[in-house]
C-alpha cells in the first residue's frame, strides 16, 4: 500500500487527526485506525470533532491546514531519522510515529524557545477546544449528539425550552442577595 500523496486531503486529515489525538488521546475508531493511537480509553479529540473544528473558517487557520500537515510531517521525518525509527510508507510520517514519539515531538514543538511554537500551541489549543467545548457545534446540538467532551465533564442538559437554569446554588448557598430591582426573569429592572 502506498502512502497518500502529501498534498491529498486524506493525508492532511490523517496527520492532523494524529496531532489532535496526541493532545487529547482516545481509543481507536477501528482496529486498523492509524491516526488515533489508542493511547487512552474512551473518545478523545478526534471523536469530539477536532478536524471539523480545525476546518471551520472561524478558526482563522483553515486555509493553512495543508501547510500545518506538511510541516508536521517534516518534523516527524527528522524525529524518526534522529531516533533511527523505521519509516512506514503506508501512512504519513507523523502518523507512522509510535504514540510516545508523537508525544515527544509535540512536546518539543510547543516548548518555549521553539521557533514555530506559536503555530503548534494554536493547533493544540483547538484540539483541546474541540474536546472541552465542541466549539464547532451549537451546545444543544452537541449535547443531543452525545458530544464526548461535554459528556465527560457532566455538562447539564438545558431545560425543555432550550435554556439553562440552575435552581441549586453550586456552593450550597447564595453568594449575594438578589438586588431589589431585579425582574422575575433575573434581569435588571
Amino acid at each position: 500500500m502506498r502512502a497518500p500523496r502529501p498534498d491529498s486531503t486524506a493525508h492532511r486529515s490523517l496527520t492532523l487527526e494524529a496531532f489532535a489525538d496526541t493532545i487529547v488521546p482516545g481509543e481507536r475508531r477501528s482496529p486498523d485506525d492509524r491516526a488515533v493511537a489508542g493511547a487512552a480509553p474512551g473518545p478523545g479529540a478526534v471523536a469530539a470533532g477536532a478536524l471539523a473544528l480545525l476546518e471551520t473558517p472561524a478558526t482563522g487557520i483553515a486555509d493553512s491546514l495543508d501547510e500545518y500537515a506538511r510541516l508536521l510531517d517534516e518534523h516527524a521525518e527528522a524525529h524518526a531519522a534522529r531516533h533511527a525509527l523505521p519509516p512506514d510508507p503506508t501512512v504519513p510520517p507523523f502518523v507512522a510515529l509510535p504514540f510516545s514519539d508523537r508525544t515527544a515531538l509535540v512536546t518539543a514543538l510547543v516548548a518555549p524557545g521553539h521557533p514555530e511554537r506559536e503555530l503548534w500551541v494554536l493547533l493544540a489549543l483547538f484540539s483541546n477546544m474541540a474536546f472541552d467545548t465542541g466549539a464547532h457545534l451549537h451546545t444543544t446540538d452537541a449535547l443531543e449528539a452525545g458530544h464526548p467532551g461535554l459528556k465527560a465533564m457532566g455538562f447539564a442538559d438545558p431545560d425543555s425550552d432550550g435554556l439553562w437554569r440552575f435552581p441549586a446554588f453550586s456552593y450550597g448557598r447564595p453568594l449575594a442577595r438578589v438586588h431589589p430591582d431585579t425582574a422575575p426573569s433575573g434581569s435588571p429592572a
